[in-house]
């Protein structure tokens, strides 16, 4: 059955733990950050591609452990002490604050509030060692924190990340369709997202349901429909 209107639906994103598919690609990660209460030094860096799943485990450890989540580009305006009074942080996008002096300043106090009797979780594209930090006494703080590392997705993982991301919009798409985006898209969960997104408007568009047809126009492929 396909959607039959013709207008976009809402559609949710969700980070629950039934919402995270696990696979070789992130389960290392996911048990890292289900190990919270053992962490080393009470921190811990989760690197990963955009779009790989940082967000959601971040989401799924504030959960777990009571945490409040901030992003680097917002810790300035920050209220630290309130922040660190809730005992868990973690900070998405963590590598924003590399070359801007106040967030800096800010992760490193908001660092030494939480970490002596909370838990602190950075999330970041890359390891810090290559963020550009300016600030010496943040720079060895966080380069000495644990990572877990998040994978380039493999295909069951992509396989379902489009099944959930199709279903977030309330479409359902032929069965034979997703292993045949799987073995043309690019390998990212966020051009899963990208590629979703954009089947679903020319479907929409075109008034037609989501075929091969709907998706080989989006892809860089000469494959037969």
């Amino acid at each position: 059955m396909i959607r039959q209107l013709a207008f976009a639906l809402p559609h949710r994103a969700g980070f629950g733990r039934e919402d995270f598919f696990v696979s070789a690609a992130n389960a290392t990660a996911l048990a890292a950050v289900d190990g919270w209460r053992d962490w080393p030094g009470h921190k811990l860096v989760l690197v990963g591609p955009a779009g790989s799943g940082k967000t959601h485990l971040a989401h799924l450890w504030a959960k777990a452990a009571g945490a409040v989540i901030v992003t680097g580009a917002d810790l300035p305006r920050a209220d630290l002490p309130a922040l660190a009074d809730v005992g868990a942080v973690a900070v998405e996008d963590a590598e924003a604050v590399a070359g801007n002096p106040a967030a800096e300043e800010a992760l490193f106090h908001l660092h030494n509030l939480v970490v002596p009797r909370g838990s602190l979780l950075l999330t970041a594209a890359t390891p810090a060692r290559d963020w550009g930090l300016a600030l010496p006494d943040l720079k060895s703080r966080i380069e000495a924190a644990a990572v877990a590392r998040l994978e380039a997705p493999d295909d069951a993982l992509l396989s379902a990340v489009l099944v959930k991301l199709f279903a977030d919009r309330q479409i359902t798409v032929p069965p034979a369709l997703i292993p045949w985006l799987v073995a043309r898209m690019e390998r990212s969960i966020a051009a899963a997202r990208k590629l979703v997104a954009e089947m679903d408007a020319r479907a929409l568009a075109e008034g037609k349901p989501i075929t091969r047809a709907t998706a080989k126009g989006l892809l860089d492929t000469d494959a037969p429909e």
